[in-house]
């Protein structure tokens, strides 16, 4: 029996250090409300992807609807949602008021699109991660938009 006994608390402790799914903040296929701009109070933002990075720690990759951003490329003028968003969970903490939708529905295959692009450009050194607030990051989509200029 005392042979047993480092192996039960080597189960033990590994079973006790594992986060359960369940007990993560954040889910794929969640909907949360957020501290949106003025006039988009009922836009939402979806979890769609969340990596961990030796870098940069925790990306969540978000999706938004309900937007009123202005583009004049749209037929509109108006977009209403931004497909993908890759953002820190730090940035995302400050940005997140309540849970909306806890169904955790896995996204399809085009809302992945955006996120596929991200990663091939990611991985070549191309693109990067966001760190300020959500209504931040659309402000700064709608300028460049507007303005044409991409670079900022």
């Amino acid at each position: 029996m005392i042979k047993l006994y480092p192996l039960v608390v080597t189960i033990l402790l590994f079973f006790l250090g594992c986060t359960k799914k369940d007990d993560m903040k954040y889910n794929v296929g969640q909907e949360w409300k957020y501290k949106t701009r003025q006039g988009e109070e009922n836009s939402t933002l979806k979890i769609l992807k969340i990596e961990e990075y030796p870098t940069i720690g925790k990306v969540v990759h978000i999706s938004l609807s309900g937007l009123k951003m202005k583009n004049p490329q749209h037929p509109t003028g108006i977009a209403d949602k931004i497909s993908h968003l890759p953002i820190t969970e730090e940035a995302l903490d400050k940005s997140i008021i309540s849970i909306k939708n806890d169904t955790r529905q896995m996204p399809d295959s085009t809302e992945m699109d955006g996120y596929s692009y991200w990663k091939k450009e990611f991985d070549k050194g191309n693109a990067g991660v966001f760190s300020i607030s959500v209504s931040e990051i659309v402000n700064s989509i709608e300028k460049s938009i507007v303005s044409g200029d991409y670079t900022k």
